[in-house]
């Protein structure tokens, strides 16, 4: 009899879990149909939208105008020495990336006519002094505003540049992009232009430079200290 009754009671314990597991199966079930129905759903597909500022704004090698321009008083008869500093930074940067033709565009019509062939002509000089080859230098003309009394020499060459494309674009308003909490399409601009503006070599980018020669005298000098102490510490 105690057995008959044990197995009852044993029947209905399982039914009553049965039962148990089955409400909370449901409970959990329309749990997550309501918070699904809260969840914004996307029309769209993420994946094929570039997200990602390297991607939206990259930088790309090209051909590009190097210029610098140079202002003339027209009291001026030769070069200061804070002008003169930046021509030597300009064929600095010149031997750097380039090799071609160094255009040298003087004023004409404006009050500082003269004193700015006078300074185009001492250009010329320290531009041949600073290594580049005369037959490389072209000066040549453009006309100037007659009232405006300062203007300048633009110097110029073309070389192989590092940079990305123009920032400030804003073709949306911010506030309607919140939703999807995405990138705007100026984000990340400013700091690829920054980057591809520190390269030295845009080349560095395409691949890397060959290894420079070891340093044959600090080499022996780390061995010795290893093979005396089993370290390249100095005592």
């Amino acid at each position: 009899m105690t057995h008959i009754v044990s197995s009852i009671r044993g029947t209905e314990l399982a039914h009553a879990h049965r039962g148990y597991s089955w409400r909370t199966g449901a409970i959990m079930l329309a749990v997550g149909i309501m918070l699904g129905g809260c969840a914004k759903v996307h029309d769209i597909e993420v994946g094929s939208i570039p997200d990602d500022y390297r991607t939206n704004h990259p930088i790309v090698i090209s051909e590009k105008e190097q210029t610098m321009d140079v202002p003339v008083a027209s009291g001026d008869q030769t070069m200061n020495y804070g002008t003169k500093s930046i021509v030597r930074g300009f064929a600095a940067r010149y031997r750097q990336t380039a090799s071609g033709t160094v255009q040298i565009l003087a004023p004409v019509g404006s009050p500082n006519t003269h004193a700015a062939s006078a300074i185009a002509g001492d250009i010329t000089k320290t531009l041949v002094d600073e290594g580049i080859p005369a037959h490389r230098i072209v000066v040549n003309a453009y006309q100037a505003a007659a009232e405006n009394d300062a203007a300048p020499i633009r110097l110029s060459y073309r070389a192989i540049a590092a940079h990305t494309n123009q920032c400030g674009q804003w073709p949306e308003d911010l506030v309607s992009n919140t939703m999807e909490n995405k990138h705007y399409k100026n984000f990340g601009c400013a700091t690829q232009n920054n980057l591809a503006a520190q390269l030295a070599n845009p080349a560095d980018l395409i691949a890397p430079r060959d290894m420079t020669p070891i340093d044959a005298q600090r080499r022996d000098t780390v061995i010795g200290l290893y093979r005396k102490n089993g370290s390249t510490l100095e005592e």
